[in-house]
């Protein structure tokens, strides 16, 4: 992936080291993302929890009031740590993508803050875990990210290399991207008159959006500053294709359990995914109109 040279976000913000977070609750609601899916493996592997009731909890549908826990002060990140660069010129470049996606329907993008972390951190969503990995918390409209995380990708998920870090930081993105365009609540307004199986159904069009908004990120990054090098789409899709819910089903407790998704199969992450890269058109990402996804 080619970002040398590229300007760095002026919304990274470093907690690492800072203390993060006290009690409260782990974080619930829409404080979720693409990283849960990791202490949800934990979890089957250590304790033989189905996964899927894991994120079920971590989505926050266990119950109780999610608690908005107090920041602790976060600086620039320091000039010479490279991951924490190559994350900042990442959110750069999603800035420019999405300010220029949002001028061109009539509206002005709001930039999201992108907090790195670890161990704790204290959310408007409530208390978030290094260990669920990568989320979007639309009351403080952050994406917080332990990058220890990326370790986890290359060992545990299998998912290697540079732009697959960078879609992971892209779905999270795209969640804002959904939470600016009131797309997030009603989704959730919705998965609270329904039941547990349409909940379910409507966090993987959710989540499946999201992958297809990342690849029109990734397409308009691609045409404007030519980022991508050799093996970098493969990169992608293969991080899209290991967190699908029926790998992840499959490779813990040996058995898939559809009625439980709720971020979509491995085939259907790595399709809207490419749906959105193929075309850079957001309206081709309307999983909620698409008859199946």
């Amino acid at each position: 992936m080619r970002l040398d040279g590229h300007r760095e976000s002026d919304n990274v913000e470093d907690a690492r080291g800072g203390g993060g977070a006290g009690g409260g609750r782990r974080i619930g609601g829409r404080g979720i993302g693409l990283g849960s899916i990791v202490i949800a493996l934990l979890a089957s592997w250590i304790f033989g929890i189905n996964p899927m009731t894991v994120l079920g909890i971590l989505g926050g549908d266990g119950g109780g009031a999610v608690m908005p826990q107090q920041q602790a002060p976060a600086a620039k990140p320091p000039a010479d740590d490279p991951l924490a660069r190559f994350v900042s010129m990442v959110l750069a470049d999603t800035e420019d993508v999405w300010r220029e996606q949002f001028r061109t329907m009539g509206a002005q993008y709001r930039d999201p803050k992108l907090r790195l972390y670890n161990g704790q951190q204290a959310t408007a969503c409530g208390t978030g875990e290094a260990a669920m990995g990568p989320f979007y918390c639309p009351g403080d409209e952050k994406v917080y990210i332990d990058l220890s995380f990326y370790e986890t990708m290359h060992k545990r998920l299998g998912a290697p290399g540079d732009f697959a870090q960078a879609y992971v930081i892209a779905h999270e993105v795209a969640h804002h991207v959904q939470h600016l365009l009131g797309i997030t609540a009603k989704v959730e307004e919705a998965r609270r008159r329904g039941n547990e199986r349409t909940g379910n159904a409507l966090s993987v069009r959710l989540e499946l959006q999201a992958d297809c908004l990342a690849g029109v990120w990734a397409h308009h990054a691609q045409r404007s500053r030519q980022i991508l090098e050799a093996g970098d789409v493969e990169e992608a899709l293969n991080a899209a294709s290991a967190i699908g819910d029926d790998t992840l089903q499959r490779n813990a407790q040996g058995r898939v359990v559809p009625e439980t998704f709720t971020h979509g199969t491995s085939a259907q992450r790595v399709t809207w995914f490419k749906r959105g890269m193929a075309s850079g058109n957001m309206a081709q990402c309307d999983t909620f109109k698409a008859g199946a996804v």
